[in-house]
């Protein structure tokens, strides 16, 4: 750690600016193509003539290859360097964001959305890496963390909005193209402006990887089925067993290999396990509701794509001001305090929001609507920044994979949880108050797990 800590020292100020620049550009690829994405959903749907559970695999064909290679992206952006990584990442997203926008039919964007979700799951945990390398002390990481998260902000408001606009004015396909001048502008920056971070010298634990890869993917997939096959169909239940099979020998393979990519000892450590915890449940939650929200505008109240992005602003606006705050508050408290703050407030946020129906007045669901993001943003960085200060020294990429693994499983789950609730239709009230009442389930217990969890020491 001391190496590691020196090379850190060396890093100007205008490295580091550079440096978050850069990786700020990576998460906002990520996030807006989200966000965009589900407001985009409804017209997808009728241009290539899909249904839900068609709409659902367009969102979680990315969230099934993001969430089934997190592990391994992390441990490539230790083995080979996060910048090569990281730069890898954002030319495999790019490309396939290429993809999505010409592709011919559903079965073409799903698998273009795969391949989209690898470009991701390279490129998150190996920027995360390098926020680690270019902010060595914990205030600047906090504060880093809190223009990260701010960012992220700024990509899910504007999301929605800028998918609605791109719907509205031209096709569905301008929300993949919209992808292409930034991962560019973070490709050309990367190689010019932000120095590498030293590869760690470490054996390949290939049966880890495959069996890590095969855990989440199936658990990923199981739960996308679930969503429309119902959760005790025959192919469903096969995919929780063999997942769970492939977990058992994932933990038995990392016990016994001298160098594993994710060290047991890992869990051990209360506020990694809770933090990760955390990860899963406020996407679990935000994210199901999100999807469940963007349906019920359109379908329900008969709002177009671009009113109902600017109908979400509320909620994704506040993104950007919660992130900022989660940062400040983070640098004099340490993570435990924004993070409750944000899972309690996000939690009553979504439990307001279960008295909407098809004739509430939209003025009526504002401030619930303000809260969950509010609550959502003051969490997501405070979350990731416990997970990544619990981890030793040269595990930031594997920590960074296990949170971001978390959280892509919490999203998948979410969709797939929520949208069966709703049978299928973006109509069914009772199920969409059911689903809202789980997002709030979930914001809630993850305020459980960080009052047991989270400690500011770790």
């Amino acid at each position: 750690m001391a190496a590691i800590g020196q090379q850190q020292r060396t890093v100007p100020g205008r490295a580091q600016s550079l440096a978050l620049l850069v990786i700020c550009i990576g998460y906002f690829l990520v996030i807006v193509d989200a966000t965009a994405v589900n407001v985009a959903l409804p017209s997808i749907g009728r241009d290539l003539r899909g249904g839900v559970a068609g709409l659902q695999w367009v969102v979680d064909a990315y969230t099934l290859s993001f969430a089934g290679l997190l592990l391994t992206g992390g441990a490539l952006a230790e083995r080979l360097g996060a910048r090569r990584v990281f730069l890898a990442g954002l030319a495999l997203f790019a490309a396939a964001s290429a993809a999505c926008g010409i592709a011919p039919g559903l079965a073409a964007l799903v698998a273009a959305r795969l391949v989209q979700g690898a470009g991701a799951a390279l490129l998150v945990p190996s920027s995360l890496v390098l926020l680690q390398a270019a902010y060595p002390t914990r205030e600047g990481r906090a504060k880093a963390f809190g223009a990260w998260g701010a960012i992220a902000g700024i990509g899910a408001a504007s999301g929605p909005i800028v998918g609605g606009l791109l719907v509205t004015a031209w096709s569905w396909r301008g929300v993949f193209f919209l992808n292409l001048p930034f991962a560019l502008a973070g490709i050309a920056l990367t190689t010019r402006s932000v120095p590498p971070a030293g590869p760690r010298r470490r054996s390949v634990d290939l049966p880890g990887q495959l069996l890590g890869v095969a855990g989440l993917g199936l658990l990923t997939w199981s739960l996308v089925e679930a969503g429309h096959a119902g959760w005790t169909a025959p192919p469903v239940l096969a995919g929780f067993c063999l997942s769970a099979a492939a977990w058992a020998g994932f933990a038995w393979a990392e016990c016994r290999t001298a160098d594993p990519m994710l060290p047991p000892g890992l869990f051990a450590r209360p506020s990694f396990r809770a933090g990760s915890a955390v990860g899963l449940l406020i996407n679990l939650g935000f994210y199901g509701q999100l999807f469940l929200m963007s349906l019920y505008l359109q379908d329900v109240r008969g709002y177009s794509a671009l009113t109902a992005g600017l109908a979400l602003l509320p909620e994704a606006g506040l993104l950007i001001v919660a992130s900022a705050a989660s940062g400040r508050v983070m640098a004099r408290t340490g993570p435990r305090l924004p993070m409750l703050t944000g899972l309690v407030l996000g939690g009553a946020g979504l439990l307001g929001l279960i008295a909407a129906t098809a004739a509430t007045s939209y003025a009526f669901m504002v401030v619930p609507m303000a809260a969950s993001g509010f609550g959502m943003a003051m969490t997501m960085p405070a979350a990731t920044a416990a997970v990544i200060e619990a981890a030793p020294a040269g595990r930031g990429g594997i920590a960074s994979g296990v949170v971001n693994a978390a959280r892509q499983a919490g999203g998948v789950l979410g969709v797939a949880l929520l949208g069966s609730l709703v049978g299928g239709r973006g109509d069914s009230i009772p199920g969409l108050h059911a689903g809202l009442a789980v997002a709030a389930g979930a914001f809630f217990a993850g305020a459980a797990v960080t009052f047991l969890g989270v400690r500011n020491d770790s």
